[in-house]
């Protein structure tokens, strides 16, 4: 996953001429390419859900600056690379000078998604308060980076700009044992309705995506090293956790973000919008209907 802190991924052949700004660009190819009407930054925008939202932004015409910790993640991205659509920029998306490098290489910079993020586990009794915050920083100094680089070029360009911040259903409701992933997430949407107050005036909107489970190559990861029993106990447990039933697609939610980036969406500013099936909405409980037995239009006498 994006966002972890370490050195600089090695460079390799066919991306790191754009891994930095001021490498020469292939024949033919500018990563400043004027022909593009839209630019974009994506952090984390190798795997998963960032990658829909790359691939969303690109389908759409746009350019999109990927901030990526481990280039392999964009191997897939070559044809757009070469064809001057996708521009990666290695390096740590929580770094001042990484996210710099991509607000620059953009250009006239359109949109901002702040998706790179890392999973960690721990409980807070079993170590000092500064290992804390250190994991919880993990998930939230990539978006404060993120957001004050696009702030700062939406700013100078003196034209109106959109920032969409990927959250989680876990900044409301904690998964136990991931007490640093959720706060961090409860503090994204926090700087979101802040910064959306803050520089609203100044055309720029903020808002995030709250995901639920979205079935990505990490989830198909954990689920195929499941027992069959386990393994169906999960799916059984999504059912009642997000009333659509499954798990969300990465597609699905690249086009909730596309549209918070879009002229679409144009008053829409400081929202959190759920991406999660009906997962905030649900309310479990021990007295609940069984809808297996009964029709869905009977009430459980429940309040």
């Amino acid at each position: 996953m994006s966002g972890r802190r370490g050195s600089k991924a090695r460079q390799r052949p066919g991306l790191s001429w754009a891994a930095g700004l001021g490498r020469a660009a292939p024949a033919g190819v500018s990563v400043y390419d004027r022909t593009v009407t839209s630019s974009y930054v994506v952090t984390g925008g190798g795997r998963g859900v960032g990658r829909a939202i790359v691939e969303r932004l690109v389908e759409e015409g746009g350019r999109v600056v990927v901030v990526e910790f481990d280039e392999r993640g964009l191997d897939w991205a070559a044809e757009h690379v070469s064809a001057g659509r996708v521009v990666p920029v290695v390096g740590d998306a929580s770094d001042d000078g990484v996210v710099a490098r991509a607000a620059e290489a953009a250009g006239e910079l359109r949109g901002w998604v702040n998706n790179a993020a890392v999973f960690p586990g721990g409980w807070l009794h079993g170590m000092p308060a500064s290992e804390a915050s250190a994991l919880i920083s993990r998930n939230l100094d990539p978006v404060l980076a993120g957001c004050a680089a696009a702030v700062r070029a939406f700013l100078a360009s003196g034209k109106p700009g959109s920032i969409v911040n990927v959250s989680s259903h876990q900044a409301q409701r904690a998964v136990r044992g991931a007490f640093a992933y959720a706060t961090a997430k409860a503090a994204v949407e926090g700087l979101t309705r802040a910064l959306a107050v803050d520089y609203g005036p100044h055309r720029v909107r903020v808002n995030a995506v709250a995901l639920g489970s979205i079935a990505t190559e990490r989830s198909d990861a954990y689920l195929a090293a499941l027992e069959p029993d386990a393994r169906d106990g999960f799916d059984r447990e999504i059912r009642l956790l997000q009333p659509l039933g499954r798990m969300g697609r990465t597609g699905e939610v690249a086009e909730a973000v596309a549209f918070l980036l879009s002229e679409r969406s144009s008053f829409v500013n400081g929202a959190i919008i759920p991406v999660d099936g009906g997962r905030s909405a649900v309310g479990r409980d021990p007295e609940e209907a069984d809808s297996a037995h009964g029709d869905p239009g009977e009430s459980s006498g429940v309040s």
